[in-house]
């Protein structure tokens, strides 16, 4: 019996650290797609898929590579990214700053079973290929990340240079 109140203890306990970490930025997926989400964040907001300005097709790869690796677009500009896994092995691209993309790296390592899903970061499994619509409203230096454990480590990471409108 004190084996199992133990075991159910430390099940608690990590999925209350896994839902505590939900609540900055993680979100189990849903079935459903809401309405357009509203957060702000320094690299953007979520894009109207009916307001696109312009589609950008990125490849991923088991030589742990995005191709481009380099973008440039204009502030205010919105971006489908159609995202391409051109590997045998499941990729993703998360957004974000550098500091926020080794954060969350360091997260994913602590909880690589984790599912989240936000409007910035898509999973794309093998040979599969995926979207996202993103509006870049400020200027500066963002980047793309697989955070896969491992993967970023690899040298899985894109730049996006975002310039003055």
């Amino acid at each position: 019996m004190k084996k199992t109140l133990a075991s159910m203890t430390a099940l608690v306990l990590a999925l209350a650290a896994a839902n505590s970490h939900a609540g900055a930025g993680h979100h189990h997926k849903s079935k459903e797609k809401s309405a357009l989400s509203t957060d702000e964040h320094v690299f953007g907001v979520e894009g109207d898929p009916k307001k696109v300005d312009r589609t950008i097709t990125i490849e991923m790869t088991d030589a742990m590579r995005f191709s481009p690796e380099d973008i440039t677009v204009k502030q205010g500009e919105t971006i489908r990214f159609v995202i391409k896994n051109k590997g045998k092995m499941l990729h993703e691209m998360i957004l974000g700053t550098m500091e926020e993309l080794k954060q969350h790296g360091e997260m994913m390592k602590k909880f690589p079973g984790m599912e989240h899903d936000e409007p910035y970061m898509t999973h794309v499994r093998p040979g599969k290929k995926g979207q996202m619509v993103w509006r870049f409203t400020q200027s500066g230096e963002f980047y793309y990340a697989c955070l896969i454990p491992g993967h970023f480590e690899a040298g899985m990471v894109g730049k996006i240079k975002v310039t003055k409108g």
